[in-house]
């Protein structure tokens, strides 16, 4: 491993790509990271789905006594945004214990210490571990990197455990929901204002359907770490003059569901509550992940992690969705934990930070996990 490469020195590297979504570009530092793995021994498969965009899938085959466990981050983050940051979002900023950046919670600080964790794994196994990075673009968009690579052949494989960086501060959590977004749009009558009765008003239907929205009843019990599924209104767009009677209307609507529910399902009784004037698009649908926490693995994980941060981790889930949705199922269901660096209350913020003491204890936390499956 390169000695100059530190988990710090990594995360700065990582900052300066600009992978903000939309657009993308992750294909360029997909690409600097496969030279860097593949300098350590890895093998490494360069995925492109988009034009500049790519997915990186890097590898150690080890004596294939045990299934490879993967590590899993997206490279993608979404844009710095309109507020004004204090530090430029791509430089890499260092204040104490803070490194800045867009992106440095959500989630380059995990990628980079799960990356130094794959290196330092390569050189004491001398490149003969179990050990598998899948490295995706587009999650902040719905998974779409992590969906082309679970619909081509022969390149992800199988994993015996799953480790995804997300921002967690360091807490290991066995369990997400997942999500299910909806456009829905409904059609009127245009007709000048002044004379309303001569059209059908769209966003008057848009009231109705929000009273049922509002009301919607999921009909099911909470999740033991998840808890109850739930459905917000996020948007609402319709008419073009104050003056017109408004022949078009959408709802964009948000919903986090819980393992055991069937995004179809829901969506049927969406369509079925709002009636046949309203027409549904889908623009997210990634079911929800949840691990045993009586799991071996989960029970080993929880040790290492007790002995990093002085406290011992209870079974937790987390609200927001990760590639796990995807890949858990891609790979074949093993066990899987949500464990990174990040602080979530500063993913996508302004003046996003992570801690860089834990960037290093993820590194420190990442490579006793991957040591311990492959026997090291």
């Amino acid at each position: 491993m390169e000695t100059s490469l530190t988990p710090l020195s990594l995360t700065r590297t990582l900052l300066a790509f600009d992978t903000t979504n939309p657009p993308g570009r992750e294909k360029a530092c997909s690409e600097y990271l496969g030279r860097l793995l593949e300098n350590a021994g890895f093998e490494t498969h360069l995925d492109q789905f988009a034009e500049e965009r790519a997915n990186l899938v890097a590898r150690m085959r080890g004596s294939g006594g045990r299934t490879p466990i993967c590590f899993t981050g997206h490279l993608d983050t979404i844009p710095p945004g309109a507020s004004p940051w204090t530090r430029n979002p791509f430089k890499g900023g260092v204040e104490g214990d803070r490194i800045y950046g867009r992106g440095a919670s959500d989630m380059k600080g995990g990628l980079a210490a799960m990356i130094i964790a794959g290196l330092r794994l390569a050189e004491l196994s001398q490149g003969k571990a179990d050990f598998t990075l899948v490295l995706t673009g587009g999650e902040e968009t719905g998974c779409q990197g992590a969906y082309h690579l679970a619909g081509l052949e022969s390149v992800l494989g199988k994993a015996g455990a799953i480790v995804v960086g997300e921002p967690t501060s360091n807490f290991p959590f066995i369990g997400h929901k997942g999500a299910l977004w909806l456009k829905a749009r409904a059609t009127g009558i245009a007709a000048h204002g002044s004379m309303p009765e001569q059209g059908i008003n769209a966003i008057y239907k848009a009231a109705d359907a929000l009273v049922k929205l509002q009301k919607f009843d999921f009909h099911v019990s909470p999740h033991a770490l998840l808890g109850s599924p739930t459905l917000n209104v996020g948007t609402i767009k319709g008419g073009t003059s104050i003056n017109a009677v408004p022949d078009e209307v959408f709802i964009g609507i948000d919903i986090r569901t819980i393992p055991g529910q069937t995004n179809r399902e829901i969506r049927g009784r969406i369509q079925s509550d709002l009636g046949e004037d309203w027409d549904l698009e889908c623009l997210v649908d990634v079911e929800g992940v949840a691990t045993d926490a009586q799991h071996e693995w989960v029970i080993e994980v929880f040790e290492i992690m007790e002995a990093i941060l002085g406290e011992p981790p209870v079974p937790r889930g987390i609200p927001y969705f990760t590639d796990a949705s995807v890949l858990t199922p891609a790979l074949g269901h093993p066990p899987t934990i949500v464990l990174g660096p990040g602080e979530p209350r500063m993913a996508h913020r302004t003046d996003e930070f992570c801690r860089i003491s834990n960037i290093e204890k993820a590194t420190q936390a990442y490579f006793e996990i991957a040591r311990r499956w492959c026997g090291l």
